[in-house]
């Protein structure tokens, strides 16, 4: 009986072992998605995604791009990695209605396998002035030592990929931009598909340059597995934004304003302090104009300073005039994806300088108040001589008897105003 029974788990295993050994042998895919303005985050981002692949067995990485450029040092850290990545990177620039324009055509023309989706562009990679301190305008010299340096880079980089160089060269030097199909016809992308599987059924046994040595994509019965991206990076990316960033810094200065006009709130301190340490990590990660940085800190320098001089209005115009040039030059580079969005930036520019000037008009009118406790109340207060005074003599005030003294002669019983207080002194005249 025992004999039999082993016969009958043998012969089972021998029909599940196939099966399974196939089941895992299975060719797996880490799919990602790189959507935005291409930062330092979103480079660190790309880097950790090819190492969890590759640690996970992976047979490659699918990355879905879809970008409107961003900075030149994030796009050659993403392209490096891509070139020396251990396993075979497919670039997808994916759904329809996506781009890879600017930086993204580089990061396509880097990886293993480029593919578009129908109704896709790619193009428009000519270099901007971007930067620390950077600006729109650079001198011809420069503004060519940039452009032939770019179009060495990705002509390289097309070459190294068997695409053609000579167009990558024009996307850089003329900006120019084309469809899909376009660019499958002249040699620019590998693969034109409409979704992920009809992608890894077309590149199915291409041969591709991994790490120096030939190898051939394994895509029969190939596993797909999407890996969002983590709290933290998506956190780190959403800081790395300009208009986030901007705004960032304008509730950090304000409540820290906030803070300083009004001791010991805490609570606007706090969230002031946070938020201005999260804008400047964003901030570092982005062409910042430091300029800007500072006409946006002298407003608020003239913002204070409106409270403690009172000139009308004068300084509050001078705040309002500092910040919106500030605001407009915090970003100033010729990329549209590194710059603050003007629909954000105009809405943010008018409630910062309202919230200003709420909160100075209520510290000038909360000086003007009447006093109403303390020998400031007493200014202008009226009393009654009890005796004469010539030059002093006593005064009944509220109830309480005073020592007065006035320049003029005041007979006693007449009604008086004091002056000026001097300690437990009054200088009073007659009404």
């Amino acid at each position: 009986m025992f004999r039999k029974i082993t016969v009958i788990v043998m012969l089972i295993l021998m029909f599940i072992s196939p099966a399974a050994s196939a089941e895992l042998k299975k060719p797996l895919f880490h799919v990602v998605k790189l959507e935005g303005v291409i930062t330092g985050p979103s480079a660190n981002y790309v880097v950790d995604s090819i190492s969890e692949a590759q640690k996970a067995g992976a047979e490659g990485l699918i990355i879905l791009l879809d970008t409107p450029g961003g900075m030149d040092t994030a796009m050659r850290d993403i392209a490096k990695a891509i070139l020396n990545a251990p396993l075979p990177v497919i670039v997808y620039v994916h759904p329809s209605g996506a781009r890879a324009a600017s930086a993204g055509v580089i990061i396509t023309q880097a990886a293993h396998v480029a593919a578009m989706a129908p109704g896709t562009n790619i193009g428009a990679a000519h270099p901007v002035a971007i930067g620390i301190g950077g600006t729109a305008e650079m001198d011809k010299t420069m503004s060519e030592k940039i452009e032939n340096d770019a179009a060495a880079y990705v002509r390289s980089i097309a070459k190294t990929r068997g695409r053609s160089a000579e167009w990558a060269e024009k996307a850089v030097r003329k900006s120019e931009s084309i469809t899909s199909d376009e660019a499958l016809k002249l040699n620019v992308i590998d693969v034109v598909a409409t979704d992920i599987d009809s992608l890894l059924a077309a590149i199915h046994q291409r041969e591709v340059d991994v790490a120096g040595s030939k190898r051939k994509i394994d895509t029969v019965g190939a596993v797909t597995v999407e890996k969002e991206i983590s709290t933290r990076q998506n956190i780190l990316a959403a800081i790395s934004n300009p208009n986030i960033a901007y705004l960032l810094l304008l509730i950090g200065l304000a409540g820290l304003y906030f803070e300083f006009s009004n001791p010991g709130a805490l609570l606007p301190g706090v969230i002031g302090g946070i938020s201005l340490l999260l804008a400047f990590f964003g901030m570092s990660t982005l062409p910042v104009n430091y300029t800007g940085v500072l006409l946006i800190l002298f407003s608020i320098i003239l913002f204070i300073a409106e409270i403690k001089v009172m000139s009308y209005g004068l300084l509050t115009v001078g705040g309002v005039i500092s910040l919106s040039l500030g605001s407009f030059l915090l970003f100033d580079t010729p990329e549209p994806a590194l710059r603050i969005s003007m629909q954000v930036l105009i809405p943010a520019v008018l409630i910062t300088s309202i919230f200003f000037i709420a909160v100075i008009w209520l510290a000038a009118r909360a000086q003007m108040r009447k006093h109403y406790s303390g020998t400031e109340a007493m200014i202008e207060a009226r009393g009654e001589t009890m005796t004469d005074i010539d030059p002093e003599g006593q005064v009944l005030y509220q109830g309480e008897y005073w020592a007065a003294k006035s320049d003029h002669p005041i007979v006693k019983g007449k009604k008086v105003r004091i002056v000026k207080v001097e300690g437990l002194k009054l200088t009073v005249e007659e009404i």
